[in-house]
């Protein structure tokens, strides 16, 4: 089971896609036109040209999880038209892509601020040179007294 947690990035294709494409396909897509890489664990979101069907593709790890939800009444309400800052794709927070699936529009609803944003964790680099070791002459039997 797919779980769309908040600290995901979900990359919805501004283009439609010929929805008989499979993973192999929309990865090549993902690659060429979205310039991104499907293993890096995004959610890429599709639709076809009627916008009657979104796939989703994403990379576990183990491998491509490829989802459809084809619409049983009417058509998506909402779809980025325009290419954002010259991107091929527009970013969606999880509650936007809730919405979205259930075919309403993310950028008129009124969804609430996340109360803390999610940072993605900084790992800092030690360096160790050489191992160093302390000397404590008391607490060993070679060990000799201090003279005074």
């Amino acid at each position: 089971m797919i779980q769309i947690t908040p600290q995901q990035t979900i990359l919805v294709s501004v283009e439609p896609v010929d929805f008989r494409n499979g993973v192999d396909g929309l990865a090549a897509i993902c690659r060429s036109s979205l310039k991104q890489d499907p293993f890096s664990g995004k959610l890429f979101v599709f639709t076809n040209r009627l916008r009657t069907s979104i796939k989703i593709l994403v990379y576990d790890g183990q491998g491509y999880w490829l989802c459809m939800k084809r619409f049983s009444k009417g058509r998506l309400a909402w779809w980025p038209k325009e290419k954002e800052q010259d991107l091929p794709y527009h970013e969606l927070l999880a509650s936007q892509l809730q919405i979205l699936l259930y075919q309403g529009s993310p950028e008129g609803a009124k969804i609430p601020d996340d109360w803390r944003k999610i940072k993605p964790l900084k790992l800092e680099v030690i360096e160790i040179s050489e191992p160093q070791f302390l000397e404590f002459p008391y607490n060993s039997k070679e060990a000799k007294p201090q003279e005074s």
